[in-house]
């Protein structure tokens, strides 16, 4: 449950209230001296944090000349809750003592009157009086010191726990780098393998053709499996580029290497920003890879183009010339286009088309995107 402190000029002030109050029941008006001095007890009071021995001095005299001695204890309490010399909160909390107990003027004291038991009773009760504020603003002191100590602790164990987290993090994507390396790695060796052999055993010309295609898009996967895996091992080391950046100059290899027959139509210039680029160059790759699964035979057209301050993708593809095998997907590939583009400030769109095919249409602003 969290405190609520009062505001410091709100305590600073019901202090000299509570001490004037104190002057006011204790000090004859007609006592100039001793009024000066209560008055100026009171009123030295707000210096207390900035200035605590000084203000303790300034207030010891009301408690030589009067009875009012609120302003003292309160001055002597703040010494003790800020300062870690015994000998001197000792030695403050012994002259409070010793002033409250001497009588003034001091010129009327006689020997006999300092030796009494009333006068060691009141010299005890005077030395009671300072250790209280003094012992208490020590527990205030050790009470704060160990609030601040607690912290350190929770912020050394909430380092503690990321250092932690990082380290699983570390360990799981370690894992994931063998596991890819192991399995899928392999398996699409064997499948770029196993598409050259076909390539160089066949003697029909479409099926050597479409076992280079698998050949290729083979070889391509290794190298960003490789890329992927090598980046998942540097963890903890600085942020690398997760793949090299792709620009509109990959588009034409990316279509001839795409194993569909597809069209490319782009007019735009390479000094687009290269954000622009990327999102380009993966929406027309992610649209690919979908013909390719969901509409075996289909054709394909790709247009590119910079209208009214924008760049306008459209990748159209006919309707599939054989049933589509049926493949996993969890449509990640079309969230992330949808979050690149909402990224840059710009609105991607799938639907079917009138013909049986399928129609995708990306916008960017040019200006917005960075």
């Amino acid at each position: 449950m969290k405190r609520h402190r009062l505001p410091a000029p709100l305590l600073d002030a019901m202090l000299v209230g509570a001490s004037l109050a104190d002057v006011w029941v204790n000090v004859d008006t007609e006592e100039r001296l001793a009024m000066a001095c209560a008055l100026l007890a009171a009123f030295a009071l707000p210096l207390r944090r900035r200035l605590p021995l000084s203000t303790f001095l300034l207030t010891l005299p009301t408690a030589i000349v009067t009875d009012a001695v609120l302003a003292t204890l309160a001055a002597l309490y703040t010494l003790a809750s800020l300062s870690r010399h015994r000998i001197l909160l000792a030695g403050c909390a012994l002259t409070f003592a010793i002033s409250d107990f001497t009588p003034w003027p001091w010129s009327s004291v006689e020997v006999h009157e300092l030796s009494d038991t009333s006068s060691l009773i009141h010299l005890s009760y005077g030395l009671a009086t300072a250790a209280a504020p003094v012992f208490l603003g020590q527990l205030v002191q050790a009470r704060r010191e160990l609030s601040l100590r607690l912290a350190e602790i929770s912020e050394a164990r909430e380092h503690e726990r990321l250092l932690t987290a990082q380290s699983v993090l570390a360990t799981e994507r370690a894992q994931l780098a063998r596991e890819m390396h192991d399995v899928v790695a392999h398996q699409v060796s064997l499948i770029a393998v196993q598409a050259g052999a076909l390539q160089m055993g066949t003697q029909d010309a479409e099926t050597r053709e479409v076992a280079a295609t698998i050949r290729r898009l083979g070889v391509q996967t290794l190298e960003e499996l490789r890329h992927m895996v090598s980046v998942l091992r540097a963890s903890g080391s600085r942020p690398t580029e997760l793949t090299p950046q792709p620009s509109l100059a990959d588009l034409q290899r990316l279509v001839n290497g795409s194993g569909i027959e597809a069209e490319l139509s782009t007019d735009l210039p390479d000094s687009l920003p290269p954000t622009v680029q990327r999102a380009l160059y993966r929406t027309v790759q992610e649209a690919l890879t979908n013909v390719r699964k969901h509409a075996p035979g289909a054709t394909a057209a790709i247009r590119i183009h910079h209208e009214d301050g924008a760049v306008h993708a459209i990748v159209t593809n006919t309707a599939p010339a054989r049933p589509a095998l049926p493949l996993p997907s969890a449509h990640h590939g079309l969230i992330g286009l949808r979050q690149r583009a909402e990224l840059l400030g710009g609105t991607i769109v799938f639907r079917p088309t009138a013909a049986g095919g399928y129609e995708l249409r990306l916008e960017l602003p040019i200006e917005d995107a960075r």
